[in-house]
C-alpha cells in the first residue's frame, strides 16, 4: 500500500524556504512500514551551512551523517606545530588531537599495547597504522566537535592511505610547519619536558624518521594543492600570524556563505 501527502508550502516558511514542497511516502511492509521524506521541488532563500544539514534528511527523518572536517598538522619534532595548535583552537573552535599524546596516553595506562608503543618510541620507530587510527577514532567519536586539528598524523604513506581507507575521510589541507632541523633540536633540548624522547640521540633518530617518511606525505598532498605551508623558525606570535593568514579566509567564508539549491 502506497499513501502520499503533501505539506503546505507556509508550514514551513520558518525553516527559510522560499517554496517548498514535500511529499511523504508510506510504505506498508511486512514487519514495519518505512515512512519517506521526498523532496519535490526545493528552491532556498540565501542559507548557512548549518541550516543546509537540516534539510539532509533520511529515511528515519534525522540529519543524515556528517563527515568532520579534518587539518592534518605536520611537522619536524620541535617545529612548534603543538602551540600553534592551541592557538588555532582558541581563534577558531578546531578540537586539537596530538597522536603523540594518544600514543603517550595509552603507554601510561599500562596496557600491552602501551608496552608495545613504548618499546618503539624508544627505538623512534612509527607505531602502527592500526593502533594510531583506533585511538584517533575513537578520540573523534567521542568529541562533540566537527572539526579536528590531527597533530603529527600521517607520519608516512602507509599511515596517510590507511587513515583515508579506514575512516573515508581526506583532509581538507595540510598545515606544514618547515623548521631547520638545527633550530627544531636547539628547542626540544631546551624544553626540558621530561620526556624520554628528548635526548640528542633519540631526536636525531626522530629528524631522520621525518624526514624519510613524513616528507613524502606531504609531496603527496602538495601535488594535490593541499599543502598550507608555514615558516616556523620565527617567534611564535610572528609564526601565528602566518597561520591566520590561512585560517582567516575559511572562518570568513563560512560564517557569509550563501547558499542557493535550485
Amino acid at each position: 500500500m502506497m499513501m502520499v501527502k503533501e505539506e503546505d508550502d507556509e508550514l514551513l516558511g520558518v525553516l527559510g524556504y522560499k517554496h517548498l514542497s514535500v511529499a511523504y511516502i508510506t510504505l506498508d511492509l511486512s514487519v514495519q512500514k518505512l515512512f519517506v521524506p521526498l523532496i519535490l521541488t526545493l528552491h532556498l532563500l540565501p542559507c548557512t551551512k548549518k541550516h543546509l544539514d537540516l534539510h539532509l534528511l533520511g529515511v528515519n527523518g534525522t540529519a543524515s551523517a556528517k563527515k568532520p572536517t579534518v587539518i592534518f598538522v605536520l611537522g619536524g619534532p620541535g617545529s612548534g606545530k603543538g602551540t600553534q595548535c592551541a592557538y588555532i583552537v582558541e581563534h577558531y573552535g578546531y578540537t586539537h588531537l596530538s597522536a603523540g599524546d594518544l600514543l603517550r596516553a595509552e603507554i601510561k595506562s599500562g596496557s600491552e599495547n602501551g608496552t608495545m608503543i613504548q618499546n618503539m618510541i624508544k627505538e623512534g620507530k612509527i607505531v602502527p597504522s592500526e593502533v594510531t587510527i583506533k585511538l584517533l577514532q575513537k578520540a573523534i567519536q567521542e568529541n562533540g566537535n566537527d572539526k579536528f586539528l590531527i597533530d603529527g598524523f600521517p607520519r608516512n604513506e602507509e599511515n596517510r592511505a590507511a587513515f583515508e581507507k579506514v575512516t573515508e575521510i581526506e583532509p581538507k589541507f595540510v598545515l606544514f610547519f618547515d623548521c631547520p632541523e638545527e633550530e627544531m633540536e636547539r628547542r626540544l633540548l631546551g624544553r626540558n619536558q621530561g620526556r624520554e624522547d628528548d635526548n640528542i640521540e633519540t631526536i636525531r633518530k626522530r629528524f631522520k624518521v621525518f624526514l624519510e617518511s613524513s616528507l613524502p606525505v606531504i609531496q603527496y598532498y602538495e601535488a594535490k594543492g593541499k599543502v598550507r605551508k608555514i615558516h616556523a623558525a620565527k617567534p611564535i606570535e610572528d609564526v601565528f600570524q602566518e597561520v591566520k593568514a590561512v585560517f582567516s579566509p575559511e572562518a570568513e567564508k563560512v560564517k557569509n556563505n550563501n547558499c542557493v539549491i535550485l
